[in-house]
């Protein structure tokens, strides 16, 4: 299987090559030239699978140039006992009769980017052998607070790489910049970005077109790739999850074989829901994706409209890793609906960039709506979703989920639409205890270690080993910079 650039189709690479890349050369994303078709007879048979057999078998029909027993290896090692605190690797947790939680936060870091990037590092790895590159490859990483210490947790160390992470400074969790400023590693860096992640992604997005530096870093042993989920090594592990979910449900009798199941997603990028409409696109069930943004709420506005427009006020809110206002993997979709019209999706992407707005042809606002919903929920909204989940069902959510619980019921009251659905729970709620314990009525001025034990007091309920492991850690990392200086911090990391 061939994988081709959104921007110029007749850039055809192997799925080694774009792996290794992340970017294609143009500035496009490059997505597969056919998705593989999965039956109803192939979902069954994953059923009685577990979850690294199914990433085996999802996974394994878009490396083909990977031999299974490679494939087979990477995902036993990525998702292992070692790594995630239940053997369910994603469980599924019942909250009523038809609404069921998928708990993506059994990782490394707490938080669902485990689920791509405790894997990526052995695809790109064996990418880089396959390609036969014997420079380093540095991975540049703009993260709005959770793909920046899972990418630094799973590229920690490893052979011929490097990584370096920038984050916005003042928008992220106290917790999620200890997480990044402590990690260990040889191979590693963290700076702030004045800014916000929008400034930080822009940077990195940046940094990778500029040809005078990439000749610079390759004349010194390095060249520069992504673990964003521009990155399609990123983007792949995350439809297993969608197909795992409804196989599960099927196991546990919530729904039949064939039967659709709705997906209710808290979106900012638009990787995460995108997975999911490739696994609805390769055959999977899936009725309605559902669109959850917080105040920033540029994907409902697109979604309804057909307009998208970054030309916006940007929020800081309790759900900061949603808190982005460019979502690159939109171009991924673009390209799909619009019949691979590479000419047309690189149009898009120019008048982004050169006016921050774009709209779409009716034909593909009209496929966007069926097979999405969107809608929004404003901080006072989150907690108080969080506070009633707690009290009636018992059951602690973050932020983020809460923002697609919302929404997810926003969408039944509007439509009608009663088919089972499935929340997409990103984070543990002691990611954000701050906002979390604000939430349930109690104080969090404290520091976040402090946040943490007071949430665990009050919930019940036993916070995740990776963050009381923080507890003790040396701040490594304090760098702050403009985000026009963001290039010298590059230079200065790979000097």
């Amino acid at each position: 299987m061939r994988y081709l650039s959104t921007r110029d189709k007749m850039v055809r690479v192997t799925a080694a090559e774009a792996i290794s890349q992340g970017l294609a050369s143009d500035g496009g994303l490059f997505v597969p030239e056919v998705l593989p078709g999965l039956s109803l007879k192939q979902i069954e048979t994953m059923c009685p699978m577990t979850y690294q057999q199914r990433a085996v078998y999802i996974m394994g029909a878009f490396l083909q140039e990977f031999t299974m027993a490679e494939v087979t290896q990477f995902c036993n090692r990525a998702y292992s006992a070692k790594g995630f605190d239940t053997p369910k690797i994603a469980p599924l947790r019942e909250l009523t009769e038809d609404i069921s939680f998928l708990e993506l936060w059994h990782g490394p870091t707490s938080a669902f980017k485990d689920m791509a990037l405790q894997v990526l590092p052995y695809l790109l790895t064996a990418s880089l052998q396959k390609t036969g590159e014997e420079r380093e490859v540095c991975i540049l990483v703009a993260t709005s607070g959770d793909t920046g210490k899972a990418a630094l947790e799973g590229f920690c160390d490893v052979p011929q790489t490097k990584i370096l992470v920038f984050y916005p400074k003042d928008g992220v969790s106290g917790v999620q910049e200890l997480q990044m400023v402590t990690q260990a590693g040889e191979n590693v860096g963290v700076v702030g970005v004045e800014g916000n992640f929008d400034d930080a992604q822009t940077g990195v997005k940046r940094i990778f077109g500029d040809a005078a530096l990439a000749e610079t870093l390759s004349q010194r042993g390095y060249y520069l790739s992504s673990a964003n989920s521009i990155n399609w090594g990123r983007l792949l592990p995350q439809i297993v999850y969608y197909v795992s979910a409804y196989c599960d449900m099927v196991n546990a009798g919530r729904i039949g074989l064939g039967d659709p199941l709705n997906f209710a997603v808290p979106t900012g990028n638009f990787g995460n829901i995108l997975a999911g409409f490739y696994a609805k696109r390769m055959g999977l069930p899936i009725g309605k994706l559902i669109c959850a943004s917080n105040e920033n709420n540029v994907l409902t506005e697109f979604i309804r409209t057909g307009v998208y427009n970054r030309n916006r006020t940007f929020h800081t809110t309790i759900s900061p890793s949603m808190d982005i206002l460019v979502s690159s993997n939109l171009e991924r979709l673009l390209f799909a609906l619009s019949g691979e019209d590479d000419v047309q999706t690189a149009a898009y992407m120019r008048e982004l960039s050169e006016v921050g707005r774009y709209t779409v042809t009716p034909q593909i606002h009209r496929e966007i709506q069926s097979l999405f919903w969107a809608d929004y929920c404003d901080d006072e909204k989150t907690k108080r979703v969080v506070d009633a989940t707690h009290k009636k069902y018992n059951y602690l959510i973050d932020t983020h989920t809460a923002v697609a619980f919302d929404v997810l019921n926003h969408y039944r009251h509007d439509t009608g639409d009663n088919t089972p659905a499935v929340v997409v729970s990103t984070a543990s709620p002691y990611k954000f205890a701050d906002s979390v314990l604000e939430a349930l009525g109690e104080s969090a001025h404290m520091p976040g270690l402090e946040q943490i034990d007071r949430l665990a007091e009050v919930a019940g309920t036993e916070a995740p080993a990776p963050l009381v492991g923080l507890r003790g850690k040396r701040r490594r990392f304090a760098g702050v910079v403009h985000p026009k200086d963001m290039i010298q911090a590059v230079r200065a990391f790979l000097r």
